[in-house]
C-alpha cells in the first residue's frame, strides 16, 4: 500500500474506530427509549440533544467538504436541537441513520483519491480536507465520551 492510500485509510479508520474509545455505535447501544431525554443532574445535555448535535455538526462539515451551495448554520442554535426529547422513536432513528450515512460518506471522502487532502476546501477560508476529517473524528470522539458520561449519570453505562 502506498503512503497516500495509508493516510487515507487510516483517516477513514479513525471516523469509526474504537480502538482508544467506545464506537458511536456502542454508546447508543442498549439506551432505553425512555431515557432518551433525561438530562442527569449537572450535566447539561439529555442523550437526544447530544445524538442530534453529533449528526448536525457531522452533517455540516460534510457539507462544507462537498457543496457549493454550503452556507454555515448559526451557533448554536442550529447545531444543538431545543428540545431535550426527541419528538418519537422515530426521529431518534433518523438522526442515528443519518450520523451512520455521512460518516460513511466523510470516510468515502477520505478515501477517495481525487481529493487532495492537503488542498484548501473552495468553500473555506484556508481550510484543508485533512483539516475537516480531523476535526469531523476528533469532535465524534468527544460527544461520544459525552454520551457514556451522561449513561453512566442515569446509571445505564457498565
Amino acid at each position: 500500500m502506498d503512503r497516500d492510500a495509508g493516510l487515507r485509510d487510516q483517516l477513514a479508520k479513525l471516523l469509526e474506530w474504537e480502538d482508544a474509545h467506545v464506537s458511536f455505535e456502542a454508546s447508543i447501544d442498549g439506551l432505553d427509549p425512555r431515557l432518551r431525554g433525561a438530562v442527569p443532574e449537572g450535566i447539561p445535555h439529555s442523550p437526544w440533544q447530544v445524538l442530534e448535535h453529533l449528526r448536525r455538526t457531522q452533517h455540516d462539515i460534510l457539507e462544507f467538504c462537498r457543496s457549493s451551495q454550503y452556507s454555515q448554520p448559526k451557533w448554536p442554535e442550529e447545531y444543538w436541537p431545543q428540545s431535550a426529547t426527541p419528538d418519537s422513536d422515530a426521529a431518534w432513528e433518523t438522526s442515528v441513520a443519518g450520523f451512520l450515512r455521512e460518516r460513511q460518506a466523510l470516510c468515502d471522502l477520505a478515501r477517495d483519491p481525487a481529493i487532495d487532502l492537503f488542498g484548501r476546501v473552495p468553500n473555506g477560508d484556508g481550510q484543508t480536507y485533512l483539516r475537516e476529517l480531523l476535526l469531523a473524528a476528533d469532535h465524534s470522539a468527544y460527544h461520544v465520551g459525552q454520551m457514556i458520561l451522561i449513561r453512566r449519570a442515569l446509571g445505564t453505562w457498565g
